[in-house]
């Protein structure tokens, strides 16, 4: 059984709508007791709940923002925005030179938390003035403290509460950080389709790096940074869950996109590797990603070239 992240599990939130649902304190416990994780059912029996049992959900949420600017932290010291721009500026230099659809485009982030890549790229203006930067989560709370900060910081930027692939306006491109491991394998598939059938025209996912390293860099990284047992315990799990390339690959092969990954393990220090990235894009567009990605290009390989990705 997979272990599971306490942050998945103390909300919950309808997939249509977003609207917030309770949560029983009891059922969570037993869930993850179940799961053979009791020091993760301690945390969430200390919680804040109401006579019924169900968790209070303002306590909820005023835990997980903090949770998540400290996560903000870990972000800007390992440098996620820039990480982010040597592949997409690339990206958008492809799809610009492609001519399929002339700009504005429009970039959008999904579960973006606080916000902090949207207002990074809005802040720094990386990708150029011609794409509109958005921000979607399921989470009506950090969407709120997202826009707040935006707002604070003066940034041209915005944040939506609700399903990413449901917007009004179509994405160009989607990208997320730290989302993929949140899946199971199967519900992989079902996130990847599902941007396939968009009219975007690429999509690119950073998550941990599945090495054998990753929980015992994640533990010292949470455990240094993590003030709170609950972000202490999700980052190591997060680690502990992230998919490995070839599964990552698979799910991508959708119909009407090209999966390849960027540094797969093999071409990549794992001492140094920390989060990974899996692209898709329409077929027409690799050529020029590759040339606009000059010698880098060697090191974005797609399923045929990973050992077991077939299997």
């Amino acid at each position: 059984m997979r272990q599971l992240e306490i942050s998945d599990l103390i909300t919950a939130v309808d997939p249509r709508d977003g609207r917030r649902l309770p949560v029983a304190r009891d059922e969570v416990v037993r869930q993850l007791r179940e799961g053979g994780d009791e020091p993760a059912a301690r945390i969430v029996a200390g919680l804040p709940a109401d006579r019924d049992g169900t968790l209070d959900p303002d306590a909820v949420d005023r835990l997980l923002v903090g949770v998540h600017t400290e996560l903000q932290r870990l972000s800007e010291e390992l440098r996620i925005g820039d990480r982010l721009v040597h592949l997409l500026g690339p990206l958008f230099d492809a799809i610009r030179a492609d001519g399929g659809r002339p700009g504005p485009y429009r970039l959008v982030d999904v579960g973006c938390g606080l916000g902090y890549l949207v207002r990074w790229l809005a802040a720094t203006g990386a990708l150029g003035p011609d794409v509109e930067l958005v921000g979607v989560d399921l989470n009506a709370a950090l969407v709120g403290e997202a826009d707040r900060l935006a707002r604070t910081e003066g940034l041209d930027c915005r944040f939506v509460h609700g399903n990413a692939f449901e917007l009004p306006e179509a994405a160009t491109v989607y990208v997320s950080t730290g989302v993929l491991h949140h899946f199971g394998a199967d519900a992989l598939g079902e996130f990847f389709r599902a941007q396939a059938a968009s009219p975007a025209l690429a999509f690119c996912h950073f998550d941990i790096a599945a090495t054998g390293l990753a929980p015992v860099g994640a533990w010292v990284f949470h455990r240094a940074r993590m003030r709170h047992p609950l972000g202490r315990h999700d980052g190591v799990v997060s680690a502990m869950r992230a998919h490995p390339d070839e599964v990552l690959l698979r799910a991508a092969a959708v119909p009407g996109m090209r999966a390849l990954v960027y540094e797969p393990r093999g071409l990549s220090n794992p001492f140094c590797t920390t989060l990974r990235p899996v692209i898709g894009v329409r077929p027409e567009l690799e050529a020029p990603l590759r040339r606009a990605l000059g010698r880098r290009a060697r090191r974005l390989v797609g399923p045929e070239h990973l050992v077991g990705a077939a299997r």
